[in-house]
């Protein structure tokens, strides 16, 4: 998000880096001597592990891995260091975790840090806290180093997943007063709300909304819902840009982003909407190789009914009426051909067809128009995607399909696997 619980490390040869922390206290403002957990007996700051000798009085500076951030804390301050700064992981990007007591500063930044310690004789630095900080800069929102990234694994060329992503960074959340806000028995503060980090934290925001929808829509479906949630999502971040993943400050893709980020007040009025219902899903799981379904469709169905997949007629999981597509391209020239179906649940328009091919294809989709009138509340259309160039191209492009009546956006994602030997 655009809220950050900034920390600033400022180095003795004027160096600045920005990171993260929940501590609110006041510090002494003076410069001290920084040293590195790994000439004090520990890179990581175990418990017990780190020579007093040389961290008394001193900020250390740890690197992720082995412990939690919190324990670090409690290493140092065992050791009588003045401060501890967490150098966060390379596959985190410019995440830093905000922790209870503690500085994270992003990977880069901690490389930065330990280069000057490195050359400096008597290196010094201090941390100055500004508590909750908003800010232009960087853009937002930006999806989270840990974020759960796709493809599907039981469908991984023909399902889209993410659908769509949610707030779940340094998220305000309720705490239970059994444990320590650190979840460290020497920690014996009890507080009612705490600052996580997750996708727990973006979970509750989606079904928060959905059950929102569901109490002003009460008539539509799990997947109308669904729908209206990915169709309204939005791709672009604060500075009109493609939303830009943490861990690799690219522009994320369908696998990472979903449709995008959601918009609560949009989805309420999404003017189409994907259905899909028992049958849909039973051929979903036929294709997807469940031959006998006693257990897990009885339940879906609630009647213990007993589905038998060669009594169905074969479809294939990218034909599973979603607000999404997601193909895999075999051989160069094929056509690949796409059925999907749209409810209307607005004013009585004409809707028609744009969007942008993913790279190195090209788009059919008829008709190019829908027409909703008293008798016609659905629609049927479909999608040819062409691939009309090889070339190099990462394994995963993207593009979308946007059908809009001058009112709404209605927009549907693509998302084309490569074969390996056209990967860059």
């Amino acid at each position: 998000m655009n809220r950050q619980f900034q920390a600033i490390v400022v180095l003795g040869d004027g160096q600045t880096f920005s990171g993260t922390s929940l501590y609110a206290g006041d510090v002494d403002g003076g410069m001290k001597s920084l040293v590195f957990g790994g000439f004090a007996g520990s890179s990581v700051c175990e418990i017990g592990k780190l020579d007093a000798s040389k961290v008394t009085g001193k900020i250390v500076l740890c690197e992720k891995g082995q412990v939690t951030d919190a324990a670090k804390g409690v290493a140092v301050d065992r050791a009588g260091g003045f401060g501890v700064i967490i150098a966060s992981r390379s596959d985190l990007g410019e995440f830093a975790s905000a922790t209870a007591h503690l500085s994270t500063v992003p990977h880069a930044a901690g490389l930065e840090i330990l280069r000057y310690m490195l050359k400096t004789p008597y290196p010094v630095g201090k941390i100055l806290f500004f508590g909750t900080v908003l800010s232009s800069s960087p853009s937002a929102p930006r999806i989270g180093s840990f974020s759960g990234h796709g493809p599907n694994l039981a469908a991984p060329v023909e399902i889209v997943k993410p659908d769509l992503v949610a707030p779940g960074v340094s998220i305000l959340a309720a705490w239970s007063g059994l444990i320590s806000p650190t979840e460290l028995s020497v920690d014996t503060r009890r507080v009612e709300f705490n600052v996580l980090s997750g996708t727990s934290m973006a979970c509750p925001h989606v079904s928060g909304i959905a059950a929102l929808l569901k109490k002003a829509r009460p008539n539509w479906s799990p997947a109308m819902i669904m729908s209206a949630l990915t169709t309204t999502a939005y791709d672009k971040d604060s500075n009109g840009d493609a939303i830009k993943d943490m861990a690799t400050g690219k522009a994320a893709g369908p696998f990472e982003l979903g449709a995008g980020h959601v918009d609560p007040n949009s989805a309420l009025d999404p003017g189409l909407v994907y259905d899909a219902g028992d049958d849909d899903y039973l051929d979903f799981m036929c294709e997807l190789g469940y031959s006998d379904m006693k257990t897990r469709v009885g339940i879906f169905l609630r009647d213990g009914t007993v589905t038998k997949c060669s009594t169905r007629a074969s479809t294939t999981a990218a034909d599973l009426n979603r607000a999404s597509f997601s193909v895999v391209v075999k051989a160069y020239g094929d056509n690949i051909t796409l059925q999907r179906t749209v409810r209307n649940v607005g004013a009585l328009v004409v809707y028609t067809v744009g969007g942008v091919p993913p790279p190195g294809t090209q788009l059919r989709v008829r008709p190019s128009e829908l027409v909703f009138d008293e008798e016609h509340q659905t629609r049927t259309y479909t999608v040819v995607i062409r691939t009309v160039s090889s070339g190099s191209f990462d394994k995963y492009t993207h593009g979308s399909i946007v059908w809009s009546d001058g009112v709404h956006r209605v927009k549907s994602p693509i998302a084309i696997t490569w074969p390996s030997q056209s990967a860059a």
